[in-house]
């Protein structure tokens, strides 16, 4: 008589989590479409392994010593005096120490390169950036409980949707309008987060076309949970297509439009229209939507929102936010051999 074997729950879950960690391996942080976040993605391999460098041979060592100093072997040498050991104290710290540099560095670099203010310096590994091409600029809003996405130069917004050109530079002007939320679509680039009275900046490219998901990454309130948008990758066409059918579908975001469509909801489907008051984003940002309301000038009274906000035109001072031909040629402490230095500047007290 065969025996039937019952297979409990939990012996069920165990035998799927092999499958889960393949499937795990296709995600959108390990398998990105935009070259900000394959660098990223890159950055988290490399120092994975260099941590690894010490976490596989400390492991190795662990059953290695068991092995060798158990009870009854003969060969192990036992010294109770044994003290110090200055090629072992060499190898303890050094090894540790060259990691901690070489972690430092890249973290360093990394953040520099990869500052979500700077403009990007590639499109892809294999594609260079057109000096002369213009980002596409894109506004986004985030509101109890859902995105708005405005393209000021396309006269459309959307929202819980996001579409982008393949291959072209994005420049987003992120705010919000009640509570502090984090802007995150993986596969494009890392998180940033947006604040009332704030306005901040992220510069990002996606290289393949498909359909995405973005969402909040920051605990909002009830409708945190369903806060996410579709992001699609387009061709320059399709794109075009795709503003040209917004363009002639749903009404224009007015202010009155946009006050109702900031009432907390959630479950939001996507919502297009054709058109959006051209300062609206401003308005937003300066938390004076309502008529009547007066205009303020961002966090702390800074104009273009506190620490790290973009200026109300143009690029942050600074040369890390400037391309190569903008930074121009300051004049050097040390003037070359042959040079006239420069006259001293006349003091107040000269008459």
């Amino acid at each position: 008589m065969r025996e039937v074997i019952s297979t409990s729950p939990a012996r069920r879950l165990l035998a799927l989590l092999p499958l889960a960690a393949l499937s795990a391996c296709d995600r959108a942080v390990l398998n990105p479409a935009g070259d900000i976040a394959l660098q990223q993605r890159d950055i988290i391999y490399i120092s994975t392994a260099l941590m690894l460098l010490i976490i596989v041979p400390v492991l190795a060592l662990i059953v290695v010593f068991a092995w060798r100093y158990r009870d009854g072997n003969k060969d192990a040498t036992y010294d109770p005096h044994f003290d110090h050991s200055t090629a072992l104290e060499l190898v303890i710290w050094s090894a540790p120490l060259l990691i901690i540099i070489c972690l430092g560095a890249l973290t360093w670099w990394s953040t520099h390169l990869l500052d979500p203010f700077r403009p990007i310096n590639r499109i892809s590994a294999e594609k260079a950036i057109d000096p002369k091409a213009k980002p596409l600029v894109i506004q986004v809003v985030s509101l109890d409980w859902k995105w708005l996405f405005i393209y000021p130069e396309q006269g459309v917004a959307t929202v819980n949707e996001l579409v982008l050109p393949i291959d072209r530079q994005v420049r987003f002007d992120l705010t919000s309008t009640n509570m502090m939320n984090t802007f995150y679509a993986p596969t494009l680039a890392g998180m940033i987060y947006t604040m009332p009275g704030m306005r901040s900046t992220m510069h990002a490219v996606l290289n393949k076309p498909g359909q995405y998901d973005g969402m909040s990454a920051n605990y909002s309130g009830a409708g945190f949970s369903d806060m996410h948008f579709k992001l699609y990758g387009v061709a320059q066409g399709g794109f075009d297509n795709w503003v040209a059918r917004v363009k002639a579908s749903g009404p224009v975001l007015d202010t009155a439009r946009f006050l109702e469509l900031e009432k907390p909801t959630d479950k939001v489907p996507a919502m297009y229209f054709s058109g959006a008051e051209a300062d609206l984003f401003d308005r937003i940002f300066k938390r004076c939507v309502k008529p009547g309301t007066p205009c303020g000038t961002g966090m702390h009274g800074m104009q273009g929102g506190g620490h790290g906000a973009m200026p109300e035109k143009g690029k942050p001072e600074g040369a890390l936010m400037k391309q190569g031909e903008e930074k121009g040629r300051g004049e050097s402490l040390t003037p070359p051999p042959g040079a006239q230095p420069s006259p001293a500047p006349h003091s107040h007290q000269e008459r």
